[in-house]
């Protein structure tokens, strides 16, 4: 009898493969864990949000079944790439209420130095995103880890496994890009 995470990872090189037909059972088998993972980080977020948790799984899930050729390696992979697009989705999102509120005159909120980072309005959440870009021009593979941590909830063995690389590096750095992106964004505030 196989494991969900083996059946998981079996499907989804099923997927990859082009067999469509697995998507109704796949579903199942990681929707708790994409909304588990959803609502941990939508705490984070004000409380006046209007996206929630199952909207924003609902929303992933649909763009990563409708790619065109999924290629997704393993489960890790696939939670990775979840992550990566529940970013761009809160991303979208933030800017959709900053243009229809004009700026607002709110102000940046800094990540606070934990294990998750935390932003409270769409300002704060845009220049988290900004601050990735900037990490991921000279250090791509921090971008990554901060992406799959912070926006997809992956363990650390989960990112050492998607990237092939040892849980210390991840730790390592994970640690240095949190240093970063704390300093680029104090020091934006105060440019603020």
């Amino acid at each position: 009898m196989e494991t969900p995470s083996t059946e998981v990872t079996a499907l989804l090189a099923r997927l990859s493969g082009g067999d469509k037909s697995v998507i109704e059972r796949l579903m199942p088998l990681v929707y708790d864990e994409l909304h588990r993972r959803a609502s941990n980080y939508m705490r984070g977020e004000r409380s006046d949000h209007t996206l929630q948790p199952t909207a924003l799984v609902h929303e992933t899930y649909l763009k990563l079944v409708e790619q065109r050729e999924p290629n997704f390696r393993n489960r890790a992979h696939f939670f990775a790439v979840a992550a990566h697009l529940m970013r761009r989705i809160l991303i979208d999102h933030a800017r959709t209420h900053l243009s229809s509120r004009r700026g607002g005159g709110q102000s940046i909120i800094p990540i606070e130095d934990s294990l998750h980072l935390r932003t409270d309005t769409p300002v704060g959440m845009l220049a988290v995103d900004d601050a990735l870009r900037r990490l991921a021009t000279f250090d791509s593979r921090q971008e990554q880890i901060v992406e799959m941590r912070f926006f997809g909830g992956l363990r650390v063995e989960e990112i050492a496994e998607v990237l092939g690389i040892s849980t210390r590096t991840v730790e390592r750095e994970w640690t240095m890009a949190r240093a970063w992106l704390y300093t680029q964004l104090r020091e934006q505030r105060a440019e603020s």
